[in-house]
Formats: C-alpha cells, structure tokens, sequence
C-alpha cells in the first residue's frame, strides 16, 4: 500500500479501473489488500486539478461499491456456513472473517455502513451480512448510504481540500499517509488488545 504511487495508479487506470478496484474491495476476497480510502481521495484530489470530471469520478465509485457489496452479499448467500470452513489461501484468512464477524455482530445492520471505513472489514462484512439472517432489502438501504458516505464523501474530500488549499500537492503524500493510518487504527487497535489478552 505504501509502495504504490497512486497519482500514477490513478492516471494509468483511469475510471474503469478506479470502478474495477472499488468494486473488488466492496465485496471480493481478492479486493481486502487495495487502497480505498487513500485511492478515492487522491483521485477527488486529481479531479480538482483538471485531470479527472468529479461528477463521473463520483459515480462510478459509488455504483462500484454499491454492486460490489451486493456481489458480497450474494456469494454469501449462496456458500453460506461454508465460508466458516473454507481452507486457507493467499486471498483467503480466517482471521480476517473473524475480525469482520465481531465487527458485525456488535453493530448489527450499520456495520454494512460503518465497515466501509474499516480496511478488510469493508471486503468481508457485507458477506457476512448474506450468510445471516439479514434482508437484501435492509442491506441494499444500508449499502447505499455507506457507499455514498465512502465512495463520495472520500472522493469529494479530496476535490474540496484540492481547491481549497493553494499548492496541496505539496501536503498529498503526508495526506494520503494520515488517511491510511486512521483507516487502520481500528485493526491496530484490535491487536493490540488481542495481544492483552494474550498476556493477561
């Protein structure tokens, strides 16, 4: 994540990529490692510059984490318990459906709300959400506020502080790094009381 050059990333993909990747960490197991907080601001910040239409950034995100908590939901639906036994792999740990599992359990329906702004939890949660009990239509209602907190709201956070401050360009990078570390202060958080525990 630290090693990606994500003005670069940006430029190279384009919309259809930043859809793409949006859409794999909404709700594919392949999609828990990207860089959605930090990639969505940068690219409202490249908006502001001339280089991306916000209007079109702003949907396609959406419509990219909408359809990608969905794909979520529905593969969660369709394997059920089964994700609880599945083996490991390079895409797949169980730690990380744990963590989601908690994160669900204690904040119920708007976790499909709150989970976007978790790494991991954000890919996770809205599986866990289609292997219970909860209804599409109540998930589809929380999936589309949280997707247009995240998806928008990052996106128009970096438009507005690009035109805002006079030369940001030059406070991006300690931007981007600040908006990964609170985005991973849940986690980090959450080891380190593991790790209490452990000890105690």
């Amino acid at each position: 994540m630290f090693g990606i050059d994500l003005i670069e990333l940006i430029k190279t993909v384009g919309y259809i990529g930043l859809f793409g990747i949006i859409f794999a960490e909404s709700g594919l197991f392949i999609g828990f490692f990207l860089p959605g907080d930090s990639l969505l601001f940068t690219a409202g910040f490249l908006a502001s510059q001339g280089f991306l239409n916000i209007w079109i950034l702003i949907g396609l995100t959406f419509i990219g984490a909408v359809l990608g908590d969905s794909v979520g939901y529905w593969f969660g639906k369709k394997t059920g318990d089964k994700i609880f036994t599945k083996e490991e792999s390079l895409f797949f740990k169980k730690d990380n459906i744990r963590k989601a599992e908690e994160f669900f359990k204690k904040h119920g329906a708007k976790s499909i709300v709150l989970a976007r702004f978790v790494p991991i939890v954000r890919t996770f949660t809205p599986i866990l959400a289609g292997v219970g009990t909860m209804h599409y239509k109540t998930f589809l209602t929380f999936n589309i506020i949280g997707g247009a907190l995240w998806a928008i709201g990052v996106s128009l956070l970096g438009y507005f502080l690009g035109n805002l401050i006079p030369n940001v360009d030059k406070y991006l990078l300690p931007i981007i790094l600040l908006i990964i570390i609170v985005s991973m202060l849940p986690n980090i958080i959450h080891f380190l009381k593991l790790r209490k525990n452990k000890k105690s």
